[in-house]
């Protein structure tokens, strides 16, 4: 979404400014056009032949260029940016910005421009928790600002806390993401990922392959398009970034359950990702079980069915997506696996794709309707993959087949 966007880069002086090299490097990668100006100081921490380098623009910070006379109008720049962004973004800056104070180009230009303008605090941790500075942040929101909140962590002071400037990659993905449509803006959806441990004894259980990354990835989709995500994660070691994302573990597949049935009601539809196990041990023991000469015989018992059940209760303006994981007779399966359980479509992968399905980064799907229509994707990134499926959630949504 950035892609030939106009950004000024605005960078003050603090320790953070080195993060600004790879701020540029990002939003050039990412199709953006990028103006640096940096205040005075700024240059006291990372050089502006750096910066001018990686931006393929020369740096601005003065009002005019003392060899030549050259002005450098800030009411231009205003003019000529699509976005503002201000990291690292000091303590003193802030405050000017709250104030109106306006005593370098970055200022003025901040005073003049038109566009979103995105904040990025860095400073130490009392500094960014003083009443002052939270004023005049709460003071920069309340006219419309953005502002991308710094992290906690080990600051330059040698202590720890709040006042570390968010990561280039999340900087950079916050302004992506505020530039991207958002058809799902008001809609909750909820969202299943990863496997189900299904215990035998404290140490072992029963389970499966995947990793979650293909329901993950729906999550961070859905809620870059506007969408609240309720995403009920089973056992796995991924992290989610979206503040739109409502993040509930779980370990078996009655947790799973449990916690679906008690959040599908006033969701405008779900998305079944997960792998949620078929059986479940029918005896758990309490301690180790130990080797002995017999064989084991466990006996196992069918789990509720998350996706049968809800598609029982779906009421007509909600959706119901789901996944099959096949390995022969991939489509009738897919399709009366579509039928039973009342689905609006289905997700169809086959373990014969080569890497596609559990563990891989990639996945191949086929798209699968009520209708009957099917839709074939080539093999993509699990990033890609559910942006196809968002897609045609959005689809299905303005087709009227499910009342918005």
């Amino acid at each position: 979404m950035l892609q030939g966007k106009h950004v000024i880069l605005g960078v003050t002086g603090s320790i953070a400014a080195y993060k600004s090299a790879q701020i540029i490097r990002l939003l050039v990668k990412a199709g953006a056009e990028v103006k640096v100006i940096m205040t005075p100081l700024a240059k006291e921490f990372i050089t502006p032949l750096t910066l001018a380098t990686l931006a393929k623009s020369p740096i601005l910070v003065d009002f005019f260029d003392p060899t030549n006379g050259d002005w450098n109008s800030h009411v231009d720049l205003g003019l000529w940016a699509d976005a503002c962004l201000i990291a690292p973004a000091t303590a003193n800056t802030i405050a000017k910005m709250a104030t109106g104070v306006a005593d370098n180009l970055l200022l003025t230009t901040y005073l003049s421009a038109r566009c979103p303008v995105f904040v990025a605090p860095a400073m130490d941790l009392d500094m960014f928790a003083h009443p002052a500075t939270q004023r005049n942040l709460e003071t920069l929101k309340a006219i419309g600002n953005q502002i991308i909140e710094p992290a906690s962590g080990e600051l330059a002071s040698g202590l720890e806390g709040k006042g570390r400037m968010e990561e280039p990659e999340n900087i950079v993905s916050f302004l992506d993401d505020y530039f991207t449509p958002k058809p799902l803006r008001g809609k909750i959806i909820l969202i299943t990922a990863g496997p189900t441990y299904e215990k035998i004894d404290p140490v072992r259980f029963v389970g499966n392959y995947s990793t979650g990354k293909m329901g993950f990835a729906l999550a961070e989709a859905c809620a870059s398009k506007g969408a609240d995500v309720c995403l009920i994660a089973g056992p796995v070691q991924l992290k989610t970034m979206h503040p739109n994302i409502e993040r509930v573990d779980v370990e078996s597949a009655e947790e799973m359950y449990n916690e679906v049935m008690n959040r599908f009601y006033g969701t405008d539809g779900a998305i079944l990702c997960a792998a949620v196990a078929d059986f479940t041990p029918i005896e758990r023991a309490h301690n180790k079980l130990k080797r002995e000469n017999e064989n084991l015989l466990l006996e196992l018992k069918p789990t509720q069915d998350i996706a049968a059940s809800l598609g029982n209760m779906k009421m007509e303006n909600q959706f119901l997506v789901g996944f099959a994981l096949e390995t022969n007779n991939e489509e009738a399966n897919a399709q009366q696996k579509l039928e039973r359980k009342n689905l609006d479509f289905i997700v169809l992968n086959s373990l014969q794709d080569e890497q596609a399905g559990f563990g891989y980064d990639t996945n191949k799907i086929t798209l699968i309707h009520r209708s009957g229509t099917k839709k074939e994707f080539e093999l993509k990134s699990k990033v890609d993959v559910a942006q196809d499926i968002v897609t045609e959630i959005v689809e299905l949504l303005k087709s009227g087949n499910v009342p918005i």
